[in-house]
């Protein structure tokens, strides 16, 4: 239940009763702890490959069923949560992604409107920036849809605006500092 509960994929229903039980389970503990460093490895592999196609959890089902003698036991629906967009400055909207809080470090997709700036500000460490679509001017630099960006730690960004509104993946510090 651990396994399963590390890799998100219990059922909604059993989640509460899973985290009651690794609370109190100091085997359960170390063995959650164990798993992180592998679950966080699986942020940059493709969803299908970690979930089974419906007709395959069908089949696995029905196998199951035919070898314990019981009926078939049906997937329960997946329950995926999208990240809502949120306006953290006027003109700019995120959908966080991913955090890591002992690094300090976050994945967002960071939307601009057309206008919009950012304000100026030092990486506390890299930042890797994709843009995906519209402009994107960083200081005198304009990108493209698919140009990347790195800025390392210590450098400073003077003026990053979009005319034309964008979007972009943007990989950062949670400790950058505004000038």
């Amino acid at each position: 239940m651990t396994c399963v509960y590390a890799l998100q994929a219990l059922p909604a229903s059993e989640i509460a009763t899973a985290e009651a039980h690794i609370a109190s389970c100091p085997d359960c503990q170390r063995e959650l702890e164990a798993l992180r460093p592998v679950v966080d490895r699986f942020v940059s592999w493709p969803t299908d490959v970690l979930c089974p196609s419906a007709s395959l959890q069908a089949r696995l089902a029905l196998r199951i069923a035919e070898e314990t003698g019981r009926p078939p036991v049906p997937p329960s629906p997946r329950q995926r949560s999208e990240p809502q967009w949120q306006q953290v400055a006027p003109g700019i909207d995120c959908k966080l992604l991913a955090t890591d809080i002992e690094r300090h470090r976050v994945s967002m997709l960071v939307r601009l409107a057309p206008g919009a700036s950012y304000p100026a500000h030092t990486h506390a460490g890299a930042e890797e920036l994709h843009l995906l679509d519209g402009e994107l001017w960083i200081d005198e630099r304009k990108l493209s849809p698919g140009d990347y960006n790195y800025g390392a730690p210590g450098a400073s960004d003077q003026r990053v605006w979009s005319e034309t509104g964008c979007t972009c993946v943007l990989v950062t510090s949670t400790k950058d500092v505004l000038c």
